[in-house]
């Protein structure tokens, strides 16, 4: 529901907004988007980069990455740099938001800046896996 849920928090940007903006700032990467909002299909996909051959994942999990032990555990099989965004600065809302089981595994996370945590959380792929 990204574009009509919260827009103070989240802005009012889709998801398709957010994919145009990342392959139109980054059009020499390679990605693939993914979403839904069934926790099982989320581990189906995170479990099907166990063997491919992507780099490093970006990810955001909404209110799953505050309470999904069962996506923690499946990012724990990649051997692959985790970057976790969120839209809002987690820090700043309600006190369940500010830990994440899924960003305590991440390599790093960033939140607060909107459609630019996508942007910054690519950019900060690019260092980890050393593409810059």
């Amino acid at each position: 529901m990204l574009g009509r849920r919260d827009p103070e928090q989240y802005g009012s940007s889709t998801l398709e907004d957010i994919e145009k903006l990342l392959i139109e700032t980054f059009p020499d990467h390679e990605m693939a988007f993914f979403q839904s909002n069934l926790e099982g299909e989320l581990v189906e996909a995170i479990q099907s980069l166990v063997e491919s051959d992507f780099d490093g994942v970006v990810v955001n999990f909404g209110g799953y990455s505050h309470t999904s032990v069962a996506i923690r555990d499946a990012l724990d099989l990649l051997e692959i740099p985790i970057v976790e965004v969120h839209l809002s600065n987690i820090h700043a809302r309600e006190d369940f938001r500010e830990k994440t089981l899924t960003g305590a595994i991440a390599d790093g996370i960033i939140t607060g800046f909107g459609n630019q945590s996508y942007v910054l959380g690519i950019h900060a792929m690019e260092k980890l896996v050393g593409t810059e």
